[in-house]
């Protein structure tokens, strides 16, 4: 039997996207049926652009966010957000003890530098002199062509004092499903208490506009609901923050901390995605881990979907031999962030399990449907818009 002392309890939320900040934006932004993506910041792309955030609130000292980029800012303003939920803001014994997993990209490019390499290199009479020397002279020694992807951490630690263990998980969308994976399983091993785990993304970038779109996943022309891109497919960036709180259910009531949900399963694979299907039937394979928990007509599905081909049509087939499961695709509001996606959909799943109720169909397409039974569980997903696969599984408070 399992030892109900470690179970994994979710405890603190720490939200930021273009719908605001915190559980009650995220749940007006979610049931007003406005999309607020941008397509004029880097036309014909569509970026969902994060609102101003007075970032003293949540890192006082001008300096240290002098020292941050964007990405780094979002992400220690989210994790203040997420402590401050769960009670230990500020709490130096806790917080000594608290292990910090963060899910991260490659950081930010200095895009002035790379244009001026890029304009002048062409003009340069010894092309690879020249690369180098513009390398050596116009990088920070301490960094590589972007920024150090554990710079995060690092901040968090600065500005908040979290100094327990600390890991950062790179691997786009994969990273941020191993990132809880990996929390929740020290937490039942007896390994960990608790747990800061998140991540951030910055997509006001033109150079990840590029990058993605060099790869054919970039949503442009016309934006539409996740379901409904199949003639226009692709993912739209979205900048956000997300974090959690996540502690042993006997760590929680010894400090009185309110369980928010609890989080029950975590599993991932990674298909080959050689054949048309393959994504499908890794996530079938998964659901059946799950299967055996779940209580019919109580349980809806909170898809990572991105828009991107073919991953979120394989991954809609799965959904449609589950037509009795409410289904939502948050990514139509919020936008895709890539590592940090599947953090804030368990957070938006938290948040709905918290209210005992769905937030409305995002779209048209007929895969979203109402729900009419009561909330107890959500299954999240994650599929790449590459590669990698994970579910989740989280509980209301029984």
């Amino acid at each position: 039997m399992a030892d109900t002392a470690r179970e994994a309890w979710i405890t603190g939320i720490g939200i930021v996207s273009c719908l605001g900040e915190g559980p009650d934006a995220h749940w007006q932004g979610l049931n007003s049926g406005q999309p607020k993506a941008d397509g004029a910041l880097f036309a014909p792309y569509f970026v969902h652009r994060l609102p101003p955030l007075d970032f003293d609130k949540q890192i006082p000292k001008k300096g240290d966010q002098r020292q941050m980029e964007p990405w780094q800012r979002i992400g220690t303003y989210a994790a203040g957000l997420a402590l401050d939920s769960a009670g230990i803001k500020g709490n130096a014994e806790i917080l000594a003890r608290t292990d910090m997993i963060v899910a991260a990209g490659g950081g930010e490019r200095d895009v002035a530098a790379d244009t001026g390499i890029l304009t002048n290199l062409r003009k340069a009479e010894k092309p690879e002199a020249f690369l180098n020397e513009r390398l050596m002279s116009d990088l920070r020694p301490t960094l590589f062509l972007a920024q150090l992807s554990n710079l995060l951490a690092g901040n968090i630690s600065i500005v908040h004092n979290v100094t327990g263990s600390s890991r950062t998980f790179m691997g786009e969308e994969s990273a941020g499903v191993d990132a809880v994976r990996i929390a929740v399983s020290r937490i039942e091993a007896g390994q960990s208490d608790i747990a800061l785990v998140g991540g951030s993304h910055n997509s006001e970038r033109p150079d990840l506009v590029m990058l993605f779109q060099f790869g054919g996943f970039i949503l442009k022309d016309a934006f539409a609901p996740v379901w409904q891109r199949q003639n226009n497919p692709g993912l739209a960036l979205g900048s956000l923050g997300a974090f959690l709180v996540i502690e042993s259910r006997k760590h929680a009531e010894a400090r009185g901390a309110k369980r928010l949900a609890r989080l029950s399963a975590v599993v991932a694979d990674r298909s080959s995605r050689r054949q048309s299907g393959d994504v499908t039937t890794v996530l079938k394979r998964l659901w059946d881990k799950l299967s055996g928990r779940l209580q019919s007509g109580n349980v809806a599905v909170i898809s990572g979907a991105s828009g991107a081909a073919p991953a979120t049509e394989e991954e809609r087939a799965f959904l449609t031999s589950h037509k009795d499961v409410a289904v939502r695709a948050p990514g139509t509001y919020v936008g895709h962030s890539v590592e940090p996606t599947f953090v804030m959909n368990l957070a938006l799943a938290t948040m709905a399990l918290n209210r005992g109720s769905l937030f409305a169909p995002t779209d048209q397409s007929g895969v979203e449907q109402p729900m009419t039974g009561a909330l107890k569980q959500v299954v999240v997903t994650s599929v790449g818009h590459w590669r990698g696969e994970g579910l989740a599984l989280v509980e209301a408070e029984s």
